[in-house]
């Protein structure tokens, strides 16, 4: 999604993100809490304190020994407009969407960082990204552009150098996109504000993803809100 300079404050929001000592009655570290962690052995969560906010927090973590334990966290940019449910979600709002999602690939004008083993697909002259709901390519990487998606209705990757350094594809509406829905959801490099929908991070702690992220791992993404309709244990 399409980032726009609109200014915010960084809000880091603590979510347990220590498992529980016994007998302190701490609660249970956050994917742990989640009625689904997509089944493998690496989880991102994305948190806003609520569901109007655009910052919040973003922490990466492993399953070990049958326990989640954070590897990572850093603070994260969500959509100028806050965040809303996925399934509910409208192309062009501005807003993140909510629920969990796997992550298909990587890719950046950058090159891989340094122990990167996910796919990793480098941003050339070339490489689009189709938001055009009228085209065959919706929702989805092409190059070059094709005659049935429209530049104004796409995006043009190159172009922004400081966002899509780093990024990893988020797969929300991907799989089978449902036009009109959204497209171009991706977690990648802090632009100067929030973003249009998708979530950033800075630019160090999208490389140490990058290096951490294994595909044999099964990853993926929950983005939700600490509570209310929207929260992350929802999903």
């Amino acid at each position: 999604m399409r980032p726009r300079v609109v200014a915010t404050a960084l809000v880091c929001a603590s979510l347990g993100l220590l498992a529980a000592a016994p007998g302190t009655g701490a609660a249970p570290p956050l994917p742990a809490r989640m009625a689904d962690t997509g089944g493998g052995t690496q989880l991102i969560t994305a948190v806003a304190p609520r569901s109007g906010a655009t910052a919040g927090t973003l922490t990466w973590w492993d399953r070990r020994d049958g326990r989640w334990v954070p590897a990572g966290s850093t603070p994260a940019r969500f959509g100028a407009k806050g965040l809303v449910e996925g399934a509910s979600r409208r192309q062009g709002t501005n807003t993140t969407p909510t629920g969990l999602y796997g992550l298909p690939y990587a890719f950046g004008i950058r090159p891989a960082p340094p122990g990167t083993s996910y796919a990793y697909r480098p941003v050339r002259q070339d490489s689009w990204w189709c938001q055009d709901n009228k085209s065959r390519a919706y929702n989805r990487w092409t190059e070059p552009r094709p005659a049935d998606c429209r530049a104004a209705e796409s995006e043009h990757l190159v172009t922004y150098r400081t966002q899509y350094a780093y990024a990893l594809v988020i797969g929300f509406n991907y799989g089978n996109p449902v036009r009109g829905r959204g497209a171009g959801i991706f977690l990648h490099v802090n632009g100067r504000g929030a973003t249009a929908g998708c979530v950033s991070v800075p630019a160090a702690a999208m490389r140490r993803l990058l290096a951490w992220v294994r595909p044999g791992k099964r990853p993926h993404i929950a983005i939700g809100t600490a509570d209310g309709r929207t929260a992350i244990t929802r999903y």
